[in-house]
């Protein structure tokens, strides 16, 4: 069955391409959650209107990706720890405890975006990279400095 996707489908194709898939997997799967049109005469004259709403949603996408990348970078986060003997941390500090802090200040962003090569276990200055969306990575400055009692 050829459909027209109207949507990105995992592992199927990109919006506005033509693709061969099952029957049943086209009857039961793609066409009644509208993630694509059979591919009839008609709908394929129209498939430039497809392409057309799928770069105003990435523009869109890209828009907002760029306005959260101006408002990470513009953060700075002190993160006061428990340490010990020669300045070693109690625990880590984690892409979760990053991700839970930037949640704190109205920035919602997955965990698995956060960058974090391995738990922060010194302190210090860290500056973290955070991918946003495709191409819009920002940089977050973090500081990790030792609890006062």
């Amino acid at each position: 069955m050829k459909v027209i996707l109207r949507h990105d489908v995992e592992n199927v194709g990109q919006a506005g391409q033509t693709v061969e898939v099952k029957a049943g997997y086209g009857r039961n799967y793609l066409l009644p959650r509208n993630l694509a049109i059979p591919a009839t005469k008609g709908n394929l004259a129209s498939l430039g209107e497809i392409h057309a709403q799928k770069a105003i949603r990435e523009k869109k996408r890209h828009r907002e990706a760029d306005k959260i990348k101006d408002r990470i970078e513009k953060l700075s986060f002190n993160v006061e720890v428990l340490v010990g003997e020669d300045e070693k941390l109690f625990g880590s500090v984690t892409n979760a405890d990053i991700a839970e802090m930037l949640a704190k200040d109205g920035v919602t962003i997955d965990k698995r975006h956060i960058q974090l090569e391995e738990p922060i276990k010194a302190l210090g200055v860290y500056t973290i990279p955070v991918k946003i969306d495709a191409g819009v990575s920002a940089q977050l400055r973090l500081w990790v400095v030792k609890k006062t009692a």
